[in-house]
């Protein structure tokens, strides 16, 4: 049998970027072939499919993401990343073991199921984009299309707990790098030039009322503005600044909405600094909203309860942040089921310490029982729908 802990603690000391996750592609690979599954890799960049045939029956499609993040690790963990600057700080690792737990468990119970099981080990979740490099390089015609799509997420509750939600749960994404043009110089003339510094600086404030005047309070709608890029000296006045710039949404007439205010607001502010050409906007990395089927989910969580009973699920999980798992569901037009389990024990942290969000420096779930219950709601969830 695999050691899971020891799988888990290897992803997480060697973390790869995405669309780079070359070792953890094989590692993982590795541990789904002697459990025999038909094993692909490559698949849409660094992708690992692993197909278990089982007689007639229904294809289950069970997924993990497997990359990292630009972050330094400071959990001073034992097994913290050897890699500078780069981090598991999503949970991606623990999605990655809890799969192959399951797949295991799942290929030594075949005589309990039929049908096939196709266990997606997917890249590039953080740039919103392995999930559709996967579908265009042919995931669907090479290995079966799948009847459900599963998927779990680990995050900052308690560790044994499952949360769910129904409709909608998380946030589409959008982004947006936009290139503002001025006219440079000297920084003691700036009266012989058009600042783009000072456009893109009127043009962040004002973005930030767009969901405060534009959208209506009972929607969930975010524009961020992550990035802003301008200028190589402080008494030089650049020729351009750049932002970068993200949207959330869970509807497409807001996502709509957004996309043409954040346009709109950013052309006005350059015409009203007199700039001499027209911003430009490069849209990129878009998901779409992350909808857990509302009779799939029912059915699922229904097993969960069985499994797991009622005081271990926390029901209305809804995120603004975003996933893209939803991409082979809407691909392959068969219901998406997706959930979160907790990673934290907090009878063993500090009282009144909250406990780290994913993406921060410091977020990595206590081993157990985190794993234990990711590899068991994944195999509940299969189960449930294989024959």
């Amino acid at each position: 049998m695999t050691d899971l802990h020891e799988l888990y603690r290897d992803l997480h000391q060697h973390p790869e970027l995405s669309l780079q996750e070359f070792r953890t592609a094989e590692v993982l690979a590795d541990a789904l072939r002697p459990l025999g599954f038909d094993v692909t890799t490559n698949v849409g960049g660094t992708g690992v499919v692993g197909v278990l045939r089982n007689g007639d029956g229904p294809v289950v499609l069970l997924r993990a993401d497997i990359d990292a993040l630009p972050v330094e690790e400071a959990t001073g963990l034992p097994y913290s990343s050897t890699r500078p600057g780069v981090a598991h700080a999503c949970g991606h690792d623990m999605h990655a073991t809890c799969l192959v737990g399951a797949a295991e468990r799942l290929a030594q119970t075949r005589a309990e199921w039929s049908g096939t099981l196709l266990v997606v080990f997917q890249p590039a979740e953080e740039l919103v984009c392995g999930a559709r490099n996967m579908v265009e390089d042919g995931l669907f015609e090479r290995f079966g299309r799948p009847d459900i799509v599963l998927a779990q997420h680990v995050g900052p509750l308690p560790a044994g707990m499952i949360a769910y939600g129904s409709g909608p749960l998380m946030a589409a994404s959008d982004s947006v790098t936009v290139t503002l043009f001025g006219r440079g110089g000297h920084g003691s003339a700036p009266e012989t030039t058009v600042d783009p510094v000072l456009m893109a600086a009127h043009a962040v404030v004002r973005l930030q009322g767009i969901v405060a005047r534009e959208i209506s309070p009972s929607e969930r709608a975010v524009v961020t503005v992550g990035r802003i890029q301008a200028g190589t000296q402080e008494n030089v006045i650049p020729e351009t600044a750049e932002l970068g710039i993200n949207i959330r949404s869970f509807n497409e007439h807001v996502r709509g909405l957004l996309r043409a205010a954040v346009e709109r607001i950013v052309r006005a502010e350059a015409a009203a600094s007199g700039a001499p050409r027209e911003p430009e906007f490069d849209w990129h990395g878009g998901t779409p909203v992350l909808v857990s089927d509302p009779d799939a989910t029912s059915r699922t969580v229904e097993a969960f309860t069985a499994q797991f009973g009622q005081e271990r699920l926390i029901p209305g999980a809804v995120v603004n942040a975003s996933e893209d798992v939803g991409v082979f569901g809407m691909a392959a037009e068969v219901p998406t089921v997706f959930w979160f389990f907790g990673g934290i024990d907090f009878s063993a942290r500090e009282p009144g310490r909250a406990a780290p969000m994913n993406h921060s420096p410091e977020f990595a779930p206590d081993i157990e029982p985190t794993l234990s219950t990711g590899v068991d709601a994944l195999v509940v969830a299969a189960r449930t729908w294989l024959s």
